[in-house]
Formats: structure tokens, C-alpha cells, sequence
């Protein structure tokens, strides 16, 4: 169990601080993003063996993985680049209501 717990918690550490380094600028905090991985982690973990049960080491890995991936991405923002602009989109037509 603790060999579970702690490969889950590695995971997901591994999982934020490479997307704090791939993806600095689309990211809010470091801290958060790394504070984010190794929990997720281990929900993940935590999530496989309550379903699964002990003793199956590489689902419950696979799982931190997914978890751990999935509440990374959702620290994503648009673009929170400095000084970006927005460009507005396409005009929308105005609402008809029949002939006047």
C-alpha cells in the first residue's frame, strides 16, 4: 500500500512539473499546479483501489495517471499571455421577427 500511494504521488508530481515546464505561460500559479499532481494522484490511486481492490500496482498507476493528467488540464486558461489581444469574432445577425 505504501509503494501504491507513493508511485501515485510521484506520478502525479511528474505529470505537473511537466506541464509547469512545457506550459508556462498557460498555466496560473507553479504552486498550484504543483500542489494539483501529486493529489490528484492520489485520488486517482485511491479511486483504483477502492474499486479494484489491493494488490494491482499498475492499474492503480494507470489511474493516478489519468486523474492526475485530467485536474492538470483543468488549470488551463485561454491565454493568459501579457498584453494579448482579443480579437472579437464574427458579427452575429440580428434577431428577425417577421416582417414589419
Amino acid at each position: 500500500m505504501v509503494w501504491e500511494t507513493l508511485g501515485s504521488a510521484l506520478v502525479g508530481l511528474a505529470i505537473a512539473y511537466a506541464a509547469a515546464r512545457r506550459f508556462p505561460g498557460r498555466l496560473g500559479d507553479q504552486r498550484l499546479v504543483l500542489a494539483t499532481g501529486p493529489v490528484a494522484g492520489l485520488l486517482g490511486g485511491l479511486i483504483c483501489r477502492v474499486v479494484l481492490g489491493p494488490g494491482h500496482l499498475p492499474v492503480a498507476l494507470l489511474a493516478a495517471v489519468g486523474v492526475a493528467a485530467a485536474m492538470v488540464s483543468l488549470l488551463f486558461g485561454d491565454d493568459s499571455r501579457p498584453g494579448a489581444v482579443r480579437r472579437p469574432g464574427p458579427a452575429r445577425p440580428s434577431a428577425s421577427y417577421g416582417p414589419r
